[in-house]
């Protein structure tokens, strides 16, 4: 698999893109801390079948530069308008997997005329309760935390924080740092059912039945939500559902999009 990547600038950072094929314009956005290479054999599948698949290393990923500063989920939502904008595509097809489909939740409300029809692929962008216990135990170790830096005692604060989050902390987040944790945390802090409630993109979602990360709840309870959507459900597959399912995604995707509404 060599993948033809092209660097552009784009908002003063370096992108990491490729763009294969010809045909109706399809955009791939990759989960977090994934890039191209995770969205790749979706498109050489798609290519053959009359699209021209555009895919990014969204900032922050692969080899693309890191924000300037610690984004939201709505810059990066804002990121990928103006990549399209670059790319003068007034309207295109979009796929996102994770991450990509909370940009895609964003997109289809504030930006639904950009996009002809939207996939999502275990789709971020709901934030559960929390248990009692557990926000109990969060809420002291804020407390304490930021005792210990109002007193001045910052490296021990410090160590409080890096012991917390090695111990409590999800896998994603011990596996950033600086301004790539703090967008970490702003991201997956925002809740976007409401978001999804006003998107008017027809959807398809793909869920994976025993995905651990995005659990298949969260694919019913957007079902239920977005206005226009339905969901297939990958028996036996988890978090990366298009790829344990590549062939039968492909297909259901090709006629999802080539079907008239």
């Amino acid at each position: 698999m060599e993948i033809p990547y092209q660097s552009i600038q784009l908002q003063h950072l370096n992108i990491q893109q490729a763009i294969i094929g010809n045909g109706q314009p399809l955009v791939l956005l990759h989960g977090w801390g994934a890039n191209i290479k995770l969205v790749y054999s979706l498109a050489e599948r798609l290519v053959p079948l009359g699209y021209c698949v555009y895919m990014l290393d969204l900032p922050g990923f692969g080899q693309s530069d890191p924000p300037p500063q610690a984004w939201s989920v709505f810059d990066y939502a804002d990121f990928v308008r103006a990549y399209l904008d670059y790319h003068q595509l007034e309207r295109c097809y979009l796929f996102g997997h994770s991450f990509g489909g909370r940009l895609g939740l964003i997109l289809g409300a504030e930006h639904g005329q950009r996009i002809i029809k939207m996939a999502l692929a275990d789709s971020a962008g709901i934030v559960p309760k929390t248990p009692l216990l557990k926000a109990l135990r969060l809420t002291s170790y804020k407390w304490v935390r930021d005792s210990l830096y109002g007193f001045g005692a910052t490296n021990l604060a410090n160590q409080l924080r890096d012991t917390y989050n090695k111990r409590y902390g999800s896998s994603d987040l011990q596996q950033v740092s600086g301004i790539m944790r703090e967008t970490f945390i702003k991201v997956v802090n925002q809740d976007l059912l409401a978001y999804a409630a006003r998107v008017t993109v027809p959807t398809i979602l793909f869920w994976g039945e025993k995905d651990e990360d995005t659990p298949l709840w969260y694919g019913q309870l957007f079902e239920k939500t977005i206005p226009d959507a339905g969901l297939i459900v990958h028996a036996g597959a988890g978090h990366y559902s298009y790829l344990d399912n590549l062939s039968e995604t492909v297909r259901i995707m090709d006629f999802f999009f080539k079907q008239s509404t």
